[in-house]
């Protein structure tokens, strides 16, 4: 049943990822009082760009046309090790906190050489945007998990989870809150959420992610927001999970389990996305020098995070 659970989370992060992405562009809309296109709007408009011709900039590498299927590939990866739905993912073992960060860099890193394959200077300005906010957060993602691991002794995301269901009160710690707060930052960055970036601008001087993408079309383009879909998904998926995993199936799930684990998961996520959507109506985007004192105030909030982990376990140990 551990595989049947496995294969319903990457299919459930596959299929309900433009979806999510849908019910916050809606949100969006309704905030800012008009009608909105509906949450399937990203589905169709995946449908649309798969139906048109790709079209390779002159000069371009292989890098350009393998970008969007590294992306696409360690996104899918990362959905199917994150304990999602059920703890006892037959990859469990590859769970692991540094693995999962790493892959996330590997398809940060495809993207960047991407950008500056094409040789134009919008590629190359949302690589090095993009590099100097990949810096920033990669690091504070470490330390925010690295500060829950310390009272359960582990870097594997599975025993996180398992160990919060086994000990609700450490979520309500200081170093867990202070984690918690460093890990929303970070994963808004990594996604390209306002205010450090705005997913709908097309104003050059203000793209990160969307500058490294303007050569792209047709199905490498789908591919891209599809991938960049997937992995807001699976970082909220793993927010919700690392601080209220209630609901999630355990080491061996009976089907009862698992569909209960894929209805509390996809309530946590589209509740997070919700709010997130709200929230960015009434915020601007930071000007771009102010994005690295954002992303450093991350990372101290994450540095007291393990500082305080590590105080609270020995002064407990002793």
């Amino acid at each position: 049943m551990a595989y049947a659970a496995g294969a319903v989370q990457i299919g459930g992060v596959v299929a309900g990822a433009p979806v999510v992405l849908g019910v916050m562009r809606q949100v969006r809309a309704h905030a800012e009082g008009r009608a909105g296109a509906g949450i399937a709007q990203p589905w169709r408009d995946l449908r649309k760009r798969l139906r048109k011709q790709s079209i390779t900039p002159v000069g371009t590498t292989a890098v350009f046309a393998a970008a969007p299927l590294v992306l696409a590939a360690t996104t899918l990866v990362i959905a199917a090790v994150a304990p999602l739905v059920a703890t006892g993912s037959p990859l469990d073992a590859a769970a692991d906190l540094f693995a999962v960060v790493g892959l996330l860099l590997v398809g940060t890193a495809a993207l960047t050489l991407a950008g500056i394959d094409t040789g134009t200077a919008f590629g190359g300005m949302g690589a090095s945007r993009e590099t100097v906010i990949a810096a920033l957060v990669e690091p504070t993602i470490l330390l925010s998990v690295f500060a829950l691991s310390i009272p359960g002794g582990s870097s594997n995301l599975g025993a996180l989870v398992a160990g919060t269901l086994q000990h609700p009160g450490r979520v309500a710690s200081l170093s867990a809150v202070l984690a918690a707060a460093s890990l929303v930052i970070v994963i808004i960055a990594e996604t390209g959420r306002l205010p450090v970036d705005n997913p709908a601008t097309h104003l050059e001087l203000t793209m990160v992610h969307e500058a490294m993408v303007l050569e792209y079309s047709g199905p490498r383009l789908a591919l891209i927001e599809w991938a960049s879909a997937m992995r807001l998904t699976v970082l909220l998926a793993l927010l919700a999970n690392l601080f209220l995993p209630w609901g999630i199936a355990g080491t061996a799930p009976s089907p009862l389990a698992v569909a209960i684990g894929v209805v509390a998961i996809a309530v946590k996520v589209v509740v997070l996305a919700v709010v997130l959507a709200f929230v960015e109506v009434f915020i601007a985007k930071l000007r771009l020098f102010r994005v690295p004192e954002l992303l450093a105030g991350s990372f101290l909030l994450a540095l007291l995070a393990v500082t305080a982990a590590n105080f609270f376990t020995k002064r407990g140990g002793s």
